[in-house]
C-alpha cells in the first residue's frame, strides 16, 4: 500500500487542483525550446557581448526562492549549474491581470517544480549574472518536497545524510547535490576515454550472452535462473571471458565488451553483486606487452577524466602516470610477512595460514590459500599502481604456464589502493591442459568449494580448433572509477546500488 502522505504532499496536490481550474496545465507536451543552459550563460556572458543574450530560454527546477513582495529572485538548476532568475510583476503580468505572479508564481509554485523561462542575461547590482524573466512556463509540478538544503558561500550542503536514502532514492540525491552528479559525468568521461583508446588501435566491441549454460571464465557464486521455454536452468554471467576467447578463435585480433556481471556473494564497500568488467582479448601478444598496454591506456584515461594524471582519494595522491611497479606475487608474500612460500605444498600453507592468524576451511586448496595470505597480509600496502605478477598455476586455471618459471603461470593482477582493479593473463590455449585444469577445479568443487570452476566443454571444443597465442584482461570499471573520482565507497559509483526492498506503510 502507499504510505500515508505528508501534510507538505497534500498541500502540493491541493496546489495541483487549483493550477488546473485555472486553466494551467501542469505537466504540458514535452516540447519546450531551449536557447542556452545555465553553464554556457555564466561561461559565456560579459557586458560586451550582452546583446548575444538578449534573448534566452532556458529550463529547469526552481531550488530557492527570495520573496521581496513585486518582485523575486530564485535559483533555477538545470542540467549543467545553477543560475539566478529575477522576477518581476509588472514584467510577468503587464495587464491588469496579475494572475500569474501573484497567485501562479507567488503561491502555486514550490521548490522544486520545473519550469522554463524566456527573458535576458544581465549583472544585478550586486554583481550577480542573472535572468531577468519576462516569460516563465510550469512544465513539470513537483508533489514530493525536496530534501532540505542549504547553501553557503556557494557551497551545497545537504541535511540528508542518511546513505538509505541517498542510495534508494538517487534521483532526489543528484537533484540536491550536484557534485554527484559530476561524479558520474567523469566516470562516463572515463568509459569513453577507455572506448577511444582501443577503438584507435584497432579493437572491436562486441557483446555475449548474459544468460549462459555455464557459469565460466571468473572463480565465483552465480546467480541461477530457470528458462520457461527451454525448460532449463541458466546462470547470471559471472564473466564473458569465455566467449571472448571464442571470438579469438573464430579470427578476430582484438575484442573487448563493457560486461555486466552478476556474482552471488557478500556485499562490502569495494563489492556490488551487480558490476561492471571490461574484458579485451588480443591475439599474437603476450602479458608482458599487456602490462605496457595497461599502464598507458590508464594514464590516458586519467588524463582524459581529470585533466591529470593524479587521482586523489581521501588523503591519498594516486599517480597514474606509466610505468608501474613489478613485483612477483611470491616476493610480495615474502616482503610483507618475512616467510618463503614458493616451494611449500598444501600442508605447508596451512601451517603459514595458522601463523599468521589467517582462517581457512577444508574446501581450501593450494591456489585458494596462497590468495588469503596475499589478500590478508600483502594487498592493502600497494597503494601507487603495482603490477604483483607470476601467480603459481593452481591459482589460474586459464593462464597459461610460465615459459621459464616451473610450476608459475604468466599472469598478473594490477593492484592500486590497496585494491585489486585489473586481472590478466597469457591466455591457456592447449585444450589438452585447459581440460585437466578444469578438471582440477571440480576436485575443489567436490570438496566443497562453491566458487571453483565449472567445466566448459564447448569452451574446449572451441580451443580444440586452435586458438592463437593470446593476451587477455580484466578491469572492475567500478574500483577504477572510485580511484578517479574520489570515492571511497563502490556505492557512490552505482547510480543505483543494490539494496533490500523497502519497507512501506501499511
Amino acid at each position: 500500500m502507499q504510505a500515508t502522505l505528508s501534510e507538505q504532499e497534500l498541500v502540493r496536490r491541493e496546489k495541483l487542483k487549483e493550477l488546473e481550474a485555472l486553466g494551467i496545465d501542469p505537466y504540458p507536451a514535452p516540447l519546450y525550446e531551449i536557447t542556452h543552459t545555465a553553464k554556457q550563460i555564466k561561461e559565456q556572458y560579459t557586458e560586451e557581448m550582452k546583446d548575444e543574450f538578449k534573448a534566452v530560454s532556458i529550463a529547469g527546477r526552481i531550488m530557492s526562492v527570495r520573496d521581496m513582495g513585486k518582485a523575486n529572485f530564485a535559483v533555477l538548476q538545470d542540467s549543467t549549474a545553477r543560475i539566478q532568475v529575477y522576477i518581476r510583476r509588472d514584467d510577468i503580468c503587464p495587464d491588469e491581470d496579475k494572475t500569474m505572479f501573484n497567485t501562479v508564481w507567488k503561491k502555486l509554485l514550490d521548490l522544486g517544480d520545473i519550469i522554463g523561462v524566456k527573458g535576458y542575461a544581465f549583472i544585478t547590482k550586486t554583481g550577480e549574472l542573472s535572468i531577468h524573466v519576462e516569460q516563465f512556463t510550469l512544465l513539470s509540478k513537483s508533489l514530493h518536497p525536496l530534501p532540505v538544503v542549504r547553501e553557503k558561500d556557494g557551497e551545497v550542503f545537504d541535511a540528508v545524510t542518511d546513505l538509505e536514502f541517498k542510495y534508494r532514492q538517487r534521483y532526489a540525491d543528484l537533484i540536491v547535490n550536484p557534485g554527484v552528479r559530476d561524479t558520474f559525468i567523469k566516470i562516463t568521461k572515463m568509459k569513453n576515454a577507455i572506448r577511444s583508446f582501443l577503438n584507435e588501435r584497432g579493437a572491436l566491441e562486441v557483446d555475449t550472452p548474459v544468460l549462459q549454460n555455464i557459469p565460466g571464465g571468473a572463480i565465483a557464486r552465480p546467480f541461477t535462473t530457470h528458462h520457461n521455454a527451454l525448460d532449463i536452468k541458466l546462470y547470471l554471467r559471472i564473466a564473458n571471458e569465455l566467449y571472448l576467447k571464442r571470438l579469438i578463435v573464430g579470427g578476430f585480433d582484438w575484442v573487448y565488451e563493457f560486461s555486466r556481471n552478476f556474482r552471488n556473494e557478500g556485499m562490502d564497500r569495494t563489492h556490488n553483486p551487480e558490476f561492471t568488467i571490461l574484458e579485451f582479448y588480443v591475439a599474437y601478444k603476450d602479458y608482458y606487452w599487456m602490462m605496457e598496454t595497461t599502464e598507458q591506456m590508464l594514464e590516458q584515461t586519467a588524463v582524459a577524466t581529470n585533466g591529470t594524471t593524479i587521482a586523489t582519494v581521501a588523503d591519498t595522491e594516486i599517480n597514474f602516470k606509466a610505468p608501474y611497479k613489478r613485483i612477483s606475487i611470491y616476493d610480495a608474500i615474502k616482503e610483507h610477512t618475512g616467510i618463503d612460500i614458493s616451494e611449500m605444498d598444501e600442508a605447508g600453507l596451512l601451517g603459514v595460514c595458522k601463523q599468521l592468524h589467517i582462517e581457512t576451511d577444508a574446501s581450501m586448496g593450494k591456489g585458494k590459500l596462497i590468495d588469503e595470505i596475499f589478500g590478508s597480509k600483502c594487498e592493502k600496502h600497494y597503494i601507487q599502481p603495482t603490477f604483483i605478477t607470476d601467480y603459481p598455476i593452481e591459482m589460474s586455471p586459464l593462464t597459461k604456464k610460465h615459459r621459464s618459471k616451473p610450476g608459475l603461470v604468466e599472469r598478473f593482477e594490477l593492484i592500486i589502493n590497496g585494491k585489486e582493479i585489473a586481472n590478466a593473463y597469457s591466455e591457456l590455449n592447449d585444450p589438452i591442459d585447459q581440460r585437466e585444469r578444469f578438471e582440477e577445479q571440480v576436485k575443489l568443487m567436490e570438496r566443497g568449494d562453491e566458487e571453483a570452476m565449472y567445466i566448459d566443454y564447448d569452451f574446449l571444443r572451441a580451443l580444440e580448433y586452435g586458438m592463437p597465442p593470446t593476451a587477455g584482461i580484466g578491469f572492475g570499471i567500478e574500483r577504477l572509477a572510485m580511484l578517479l573520482t574520489g570515492q571511497v565507497s563502490i556505492q557512490d559509483v552505482l547510480l543505483f546500488p543494490q539494496m533490500r526492498p523497502e519497507k512501506t506503510a501499511e
